[in-house]
Parts: C-alpha cells; sequence; structure tokens
C-alpha cells in the first residue's frame, strides 16, 4: 500500500551560501533546524561539496547534533566524502555527481560508468547502518544499474521537468521510472528546481516517498520567513497527494 503522506526533507545548503559570501558565522544553517521541523518538514537535507563551498565541515557535525528528525547528508563518491559518512553516520548518504565548474548539480549519477566504485561505497554505508541513496537521471537505464548495485532507494533528477514543465515527456520519464523503480524493490525520492508553482504533478506520483527541496524554500524565506517558506510548500505537497487518500 502506497504512503499518502509524503516526506518533505528541506535542504539548508542556500542558507550557507548567503553566510560564506562574507566568510562569518551568519546566517548560520543550524539555526534553520528547528524552524523547519516545526514547520512541516520530516528531514534536513545538507551537500557537503568537495569545494566546500557552503556547506562547512563543521557544519555537517553540528546538523547531526541538532537534527531531530532525519538527516540526508549528499556527497560525491570519493574516499574522503565516504569516511566522513561512515564517521558520522546520518540516518541516509545520497550519493551524488559533482564537477567543480557547476553552479548547481547539473545531471543524475552515471552509475554503469562508476559502478564497482559506487557499489563499493554502498556496502560501506550501509555496513555503517546508512541508508543509501543514488540522485539518477528518471530513466531505465539508471533506475537498472541502481538497483544493481545496491542502494536502497533513488532520487530521481527532477533538473529537465522543472526547466520544461509543458513538455509532458518530462512528467512522464518521472512517473514511468518512479514506478518501475518501485516494481523492482527500490524506494523513491525525488528533487531539483522544484518549487510551489511546479512540484504538483511530481508529488502526485504514488511511488514517489521523498521530496527534497531547497533552493525555493530558503528564496521564498526573505519575503515571506523560513517557516511559512517551509509551510507552504508542505501544503502543495499535502494537496497533491489527497488524490492518493
Amino acid at each position: 500500500m502506497l504512503a499518502t503522506h509524503q516526506r518533505l526533507y528541506v535542504n539548508i545548503d542556500h542558507i550557507a551560501t548567503v553566510r560564506q559570501a562574507r566568510r562569518g558565522d551568519e546566517p548560520n544553517p543550524v539555526d534553520a533546524i528547528a524552524i523547519c521541523e516545526a514547520s512541516g518538514a520530516d528531514g534536513i537535507t545538507a551537500h557537503l561539496r568537495e569545494d566546500r563551498r557552503h556547506i562547512q565541515d563543521e557544519d555537517i557535525t553540528a546538523l547531526k547534533t541538532a537534527i531531530r528528525s532525519y538527516f540526508n547528508l549528499e556527497i560525491a563518491c570519493t574516499e574522503e566524502m565516504i569516511n566522513l559518512a561512515v564517521s558520522l553516520k546520518p540516518e541516509q548518504v545520497t550519493l551524488v555527481p559533482e564537477r567543480r565548474e557547476e553552479i548547481t548539480t547539473e545531471g543524475g549519477l552515471n552509475v554503469a560508468a562508476n559502478s564497482e566504485n559506487i557499489r563499493s561505497a554502498l556496502v560501506r554505508l550501509s555496513d555503517a547502518g546508512i541508508r543509501t541513496s543514488l540522485f539518477i537521471a528518471p530513466d531505465k537505464e539508471s533506475v537498472d544499474w541502481s538497483k544493481k548495485v545496491g542502494a536502497d532507494s533513488i532520487e530521481l533528477h527532477t533538473g529537465p521537468y522543472a526547466h520544461d514543465t509543458q513538455n509532458p515527456e518530462t512528467i512522464a520519464a518521472l512517473r514511468y521510472s518512479a514506478q518501475y523503480a518501485a516494481d523492482i524493490g527500490l524506494y523513491v525520492h525525488a528533487g531539483h528546481g522544484l518549487t510551489t508553482r511546479n512540484l504538483a504533478p511530481v508529488a502526485a506520483i504514488p511511488e514517489i516517498e521523498e521530496l527534497n527541496i531547497g533552493h525555493s524554500i530558503i528564496s521564498r524565506s526573505i519575503f515571506v520567513g523560513l517557516s511559512e517558506a517551509v509551510r507552504e510548500i508542505r501544503q502543495e505537497m499535502d494537496q497533491a497527494r489527497l488524490i492518493l487518500g
């Protein structure tokens, strides 16, 4: 039976982006945790990039202590990052592709081309009691390879849909990939570029259990405050899921 409650994980990276613009100590991403959790977030996501452009190592340690809900740590599949995750033990690790020159994550993991490295990382994370997820493109090959290398979950890259919502193929790819992944035993998450204006069709996909949303929430919070920005997203998600009730 498919869950009608869809989890919202708030990505707080861009609170750190504002702080790093001045290399100061505010705003502190840790201060957002209690607000997000009280306003409808089921978990917190943070991406520790290799170049430390926003979230820093000390943030990750502080977040692990402060989060009362669920901590989803996004990292690249490198020895340094896997060692850090195994030591920290967040509830979940999502492996994501990473290129230094990109502004934000531009595509899904090429699981087929890096299968042995990813498989080894997933074994280490799983042995440490950490749930695993792979950020992938919404296509059958990526889903199949995610299953082959032993991931618990996948996060479908919603960027192509967010940038071309009028193209029926973009939402169709998400629907197909979500259903196929669930059918072969993977848990399904989704995220990237989602806002209150475009998330409803994604949130309404029955197999998608979790949405990771950050930039739009932090951007909106400048005008309405963080609590209201989280509530707005939560309301849109809940409304979209009513059809599954």
